[in-house]
């Protein structure tokens, strides 16, 4: 869930801080948690289980959307987990810019925790972290096309979580009947109150230990062309 291309800090060693969040950044993501509360509970969501792929999840799991999916992720994941056997709680990549500070602030309104990194920034750590939450037995999150893209394309990060971890990939996506695109580099989708949302995940991915590279790229390829068909546009 890595967002933003801020420059963030840097020690004299070279080791990357990630950026916390100002006084400014916490009041804004209490009033954007609050506001966001309401706003899901106005839109009219429904969960498309064609396939039965959400009888396939049975405890801790990386689920994996598109950076432009990610303003109903929070709901999703509840509604998921009042049905379903889940992990101890969820952790999910955000960037370690200023930006994403914003963004680690307003998930842990919604008590997720935050991991600090992305593909250019902190990347081997925030890895080396996201394996430490699985271990402890919590849901992953992570966006594969961010923090700056190209959209809609799986970077390999989400692979080599997947084979450190054991966990299986879930892609998870959505597709809003009414709903407003910013001009940013993913053209990130808002749903306009009161639309209706259809919420879907594919079927599970599993990346043995033992996967060759060859293997891997064919999975990414099948996460990537998995998360385009239910998220389309």
């Amino acid at each position: 869930m890595a967002q933003g291309s801020t420059k963030v800090r840097k020690r004299s060693s070279g080791v990357v801080v990630p950026n916390q969040p100002r006084w400014f950044q916490r009041l804004g993501a209490f009033i954007i948690s609050c506001t966001m509360r309401v706003y899901v509970f106005s839109l009219r969501i429904r969960w498309d289980d064609s396939g039965n792929p959400r009888d396939q999840i049975n405890g801790p799991t990386i689920y994996c959307l598109w950076h432009n999916r990610l303003i109903l992720c929070v709901a999703a994941y509840r509604q998921h987990a009042r049905t379903r056997p889940m992990g101890k709680g969820m952790a999910g990549l955000v960037s370690a810019s200023k930006d994403g500070a914003f963004l680690a602030a307003i998930l842990e309104r919604f008590k997720i925790q935050p991991v600090r990194g992305s593909s250019s920034r902190r990347g081997s750590r925030a890895l080396l972290e996201l394996t430490s939450w699985a271990e402890e037995g919590y849901d992953l999150a992570i966006t594969p096309d961010g923090p700056r893209g190209p959209k809609y394309i799986v970077q390999p990060g989400a692979m080599s979580l997947a084979q450190l971890t054991g966990l299986p990939i879930v892609p998870f996506g959505f597709q809003a009947q009414r709903k407003i695109q910013l001009k940013s580099w993913d053209a990130f989708q808002i749903p306009l109150p009161f639309s209706r949302c259809v919420l879907r995940m594919g079927a599970p991915i599993r990346v043995a230990r033992e996967a060759t590279d060859e293997q891997r790229e064919e999975l990414r390829l099948q996460l990537e062309k998995t998360l385009k068909t239910i998220s389309p546009d």
